[in-house]
Order: C-alpha cells, then structure tokens, then sequence
C-alpha cells in the first residue's frame, strides 16, 4: 500500500490556531483536523499546503516553519502528514471540506475530536508552547 503525502497548516492568528471539522459525508467525518491537504506531482510541500488553503479556505498563509511529521496508518491506507507553522492576517469563515472551523488555544487542541493523525503534531504544539 502507497504511502501518501498530506501537508497540513498550523494556522495561527494572535495565539489561536486554525482547526476545521470535516463535512459528515467525507472519511473521518466529523473529525476535527489542521487544514491541508495531498500533495500533488510535481509540487514541493510549501505550493501543496498553500494551493490547498486556498482552495479550502480562500485563506492566503505566510509559512513560517517546517513543525512536525508523522506517518499514521488508516484502515484504508498510511498517510505521512507534514505539518508548517503559519500565519494569517485574514480570517476564515468558510471551507468547502469542512462544516465548521475554529480558533482554538494551543492548550485546549486534545479536548477536539481531532482526526487520529493530528493528534501527535497537536501533543508536539502543546509541548512546544506551553511556555
């Protein structure tokens, strides 16, 4: 089974953090998750994690940092998801994957429903900026 590429942004604005529930009908519906998305041919993960939030969000990012990588083995397959640390100055009120979005503390992220696969980077952001 092919290992496929996610990235998947760390969106902050003033100390909250972007996170996005996925519409019910989509895999892992109704799970929370980092906005994102897969990798196309041809892109380098920074164009990929722009292009999707865009597309998602019509939310125009600056990314800061690569953060945190993680490979998360699904029922219907394996997914490497490779997280950057970004910022907005915008605000994202709709989404064309998901039905709701939040701003969220860093510290409150473990008390979503987070999709099984962000929960490490979300572990890793709380350790990080608990400071």
């Amino acid at each position: 089974m092919d290992l496929i590429t996610v990235v998947c942004g760390i969106i902050f604005k003033d100390d909250l953090v972007l996170i996005c529930r996925r519409k019910a009908e989509k895999s892992l519906g109704s799970y929370w998750e980092f906005p994102g998305g897969k990798v196309e041919d041809g892109e380098s993960h920074e164009e990929s994690l722009l292009r999707e939030l865009i597309e998602e969000l019509n939310l125009k990012v600056k990314i800061k940092q690569r953060f945190f990588d993680t490979v998360h083995q699904y029922d219907n397959g394996a997914i490497e998801l490779i997280s950057f640390i970004c910022e907005t100055e915008n605000i994202a009120t709709e989404s064309t994957d998901h039905d709701q979005l939040a701003w969220v503390k860093v510290s409150d992220l473990l008390g979503w429903k987070l999709a099984p696969a962000d929960i490490p980077i979300a572990k890793e952001l709380i350790e990080e900026f608990k400071g």
